[in-house]
């Protein structure tokens, strides 16, 4: 049996805006086991991506508890929360993110670079990563010389440089066509189902959420419906 990678337990987000009082996420409770592969849909506005933020220790949540493989990530430093993202979560993000004027296979070596990795070594892992995701012949390619798919190809590649137990990926077909989509999400399926990876992608696309075991669907900053896709395991 797959153990619990994720657990949240009563978890709140407020924002104060002068004398507003905004509620992203009221009171969530959940959890993933490790080598699950969820969609999380909603409206804008349904707490989706605040929660995503705090999955991936990028923000902490006001109330409540988040465990990541059994740590409470809410007793960490800001030092100790990057370099538990670093290490353990790849994030993937709409707007890809890369960095112009910088070949593919340099975007890709970035997080190794922070990662303390070896310069002797780097090339050849993210020319590896590269292959993943079918673009090894694009790794001297600079952004702009690239399409939509193929930058979030890169992108995905980058997310698994420091080898993630968790990918998280915000709307990462937002921006594409249907083609590509498709493509992208079934290179996040070869992940999760060849590889081991935990996937967790935000989408208001049931077609894309569709590709996943599991769909968490959000409304005003709670979970309304909990689908399990592929039967009881």
């Amino acid at each position: 049996m797959n153990e619990e990678i994720i657990k949240i337990e009563k978890l709140s987000k407020l924002y104060e805006n002068g004398d507003l009082s905004v509620k992203a996420l009221d009171n969530i409770s959940l959890s993933v086991t490790q080598g699950e592969f969820i969609a999380i849909m909603g409206a804008s506005g349904s707490g989706k991506s605040t929660l995503m933020n705090i999955l991936g220790c990028l923000d902490r949540p006001t109330e409540g508890y988040y465990y990541l493989e059994g740590i409470d990530v809410g007793e960490k430093t800001d030092d100790e929360l990057s370099e538990i993202r670093n290490r353990k979560i790849g994030f993937v993000f709409q707007s890809f993110n890369l960095i112009p004027r910088t070949s593919a296979l340099q975007n890709v070596e970035l997080p190794m670079i922070y990662g303390k990795v070896k310069a002797s070594e780097r090339t050849g892992m993210a020319l590896s990563l590269l292959e993943q995701v079918g673009l090894t012949d694009r790794a001297h390619h600079m952004p702009n010389e690239l399409s939509g798919g193929q930058k979030q190809r890169v992108a995905i590649a980058r997310a698994l440089a420091n080898c993630p137990q968790i990918i998280l990926a915000d709307e990462p077909t937002g921006n594409l066509d249907s083609h590509s989509s498709e493509e992208i999400m079934e290179i996040f399926a070869r992940l999760n189902r060849k590889e081991g990876n935990t996937v967790i992608i935000v989408t208001h696309e049931r077609d894309v959420a569709e590709f996943t075991d599991r769909i968490i669907t959000f409304k005003d900053g709670s979970v309304i419906k909990d689908e399990n896709l592929k039967g009881v395991s």
